[in-house]
């Protein structure tokens, strides 16, 4: 193929997620040509099957389950969530999964869009299969950043069942009477919280004995207890031993479980997992093996290529599958890409621009659940495991005044793990209503590194349930003191 039939530009990106989106904006900005290659939806998973559409699902039910408990409120609610309204308010939040608008930004941003199938084919080249049939052929000049993500990771022998995804189970248009939920993380617990508000009988079946195993256990059990309590069925340490969908509409699915039980359901989800999207990308033209993740040092160059010019930022780096990351990588990455490609040395110091040492240190999560978990940093069970010494202390929330205000009968509690020697938190996890915006402040003081000296001048205001920075703090004083 002559030169004449490639479109050269100085970077190319496979993937216009919302990370695909971050390492092309800052590389436009930059000054450089970019072109983004994408199959689908610009704005990719998060704005339409994953980070949007749950939070449009989660955000009526949690609304409606603290209503339920607030004195002089609870009177005044006569029925259920009306489930049309809510999913009418999640088509909305997608844009009715027309991606209109993020084009328009993309071209108000100067970058160019190719629709179709990209695949790497060879030294910075790229060839695109368009939806009419044709091919494009590109070339870039200094990089090509894969930013394609993650699918969902089955588990064998259930595709005859036509299970729901996550991107069903965001998706869906009827709320299914009775819903089985395979899977104990993040998606499991969310879309058991949102369905069973919105009307399914649902049943959570998990191989795991307990939800949530990343976090700590007391803030799991939380989230187990007000799922029972709202009529979730848990059952641990069990599994789907076969599964069958019956002829008629109406004789739903039938599971055997490993526990020798069997159930009934119209909707099984299967929430085991992510796995790369790197199957189909041409990964073995450049010496790669195609469906693994890609390894990457700091300034997220796909370290296994040689000649610093295809980078993996986002999902498919494996590094920490959550949008913001995602976003925060993209950010670093356009950066070293810009200054690379005009010569300029880079800042690969700890806490330079061109590293992304937070994926290392202080990496926010929310579970959007009643209650609400919000955790950056170590857990006691990732000290434990890496051998560090750390100081923990809990506090039960309820005991602030901000949170009665918030949920009269509030149910909530904070740790925080302190190095000893430093003085300086390195884990925070808060599981209550409302504590999703106490987890920016945790995040600062770990990445910061302050010290609990500094922190004591930072004063809570009376009444927030941030106020618990202060018990914390007070709850370790008195701890140090009786020791």
């Amino acid at each position: 193929m002559s030169d004449e039939n490639i479109q050269v530009y100085d970077v190319i990106v496979l993937g216009a997620g919302p990370v695909g989106e971050n390492v092309a904006d800052r590389t436009s900005a930059a000054g450089l040509s970019t072109v983004v290659i994408e199959s689908e939806l610009v704005g990719g998973e998060c704005s339409y099957w994953a980070c949007e559409p749950s939070k449009a699902l989660l955000r009526p039910a949690l609304l409606y389950g603290a209503a339920a408990r607030f004195p002089g409120v609870a009177g005044a609610m006569t029925g259920p969530l009306d489930a049309r309204a809510v999913l009418k308010h999640r088509d909305r939040m997608v844009a009715d999964w027309n991606d209109q608008g993020q084009v328009e930004w993309l071209d108000s941003a100067g970058i160019a869009l190719i629709r179709g199938h990209g695949r790497l084919d060879g030294v910075r080249q790229v060839t695109v299969e368009t939806p009419d049939g044709g091919t494009v052929r590109l070339r870039a000049r200094h990089a090509v950043a894969v930013c394609t993500g993650t699918r969902a990771a089955l588990p064998p022998g259930l595709n005859a069942v036509r299970p729901w995804t996550s991107r069903e189970a965001t998706s869906a248009t009827e709320v299914p009477r009775r819903l089985a939920i395979l899977g104990a993380g993040v998606v499991a617990v969310e879309m058991a919280t949102a369905w069973r508000a919105l009307g399914s009988e649902v049943v959570l079946i998990a191989r795991e004995p307990r939800l949530l195993s990343r976090v700590e256990p007391f803030a799991a059990d939380l989230v187990a207890e007000r799922l029972r309590s709202a009529g979730v069925e848990l059952r641990f340490g069990s599994g789907i031993a076969t599964a069958e969908r019956a002829g008629g509409p109406d004789d739903g699915i039938h599971l055997s479980l490993l526990d020798g039980t069997r159930i009934v359901v119209d909707e099984l989800l299967l929430a085991t997992g992510r796995a790369p999207r790197t199957d189909d990308i041409g990964l073995d033209t450049v010496g790669l093996a195609s469906g693994e993740w890609l390894g990457t040092d700091d300034t997220f160059t796909v370290t296994a290529v040689e000649g610093e010019w295809l980078y993996a930022v986002g999902d498919v780096n494996r590094r920490a599958l959550l949008t913001h990351q995602g976003k925060y990588q993209a950010r670093i990455a356009g950066a070293v890409i810009a200054d690379r490609a005009s010569g300029r040395e880079l800042d690969t110091s700890p806490w330079g621009r061109h590293t992304g040492t937070a994926d290392l240190v202080a990496v926010p999560q929310v579970v959007f659940t009643d209650p609400e978990i919000a955790a950056v940093g170590l857990t006691t069970e990732d000290a434990a495991r890496a051998g560090r010494t750390v100081d923990v202390v809990d506090y039960d929330i309820a005991r602030v005044a901000g949170a009665l205000q918030h949920d009269p009968d509030y149910r909530g509690r904070a740790r925080i793990l302190i190095d000893p020697d430093r003085r300086v938190i390195l884990g925070a996890t808060f599981a209550g209503p409302g504590v999703a915006e106490l987890l920016h402040s945790a995040t600062i003081a770990i990445t910061g590194e302050i010290t609990l000296d500094r922190l004591w001048h930072a004063v809570p205001s009376f009444p927030t349930i941030s106020e618990v920075w202060l018990r914390l703090l007070e709850a370790y004083r008195d701890q140090r003191v009786k020791s």
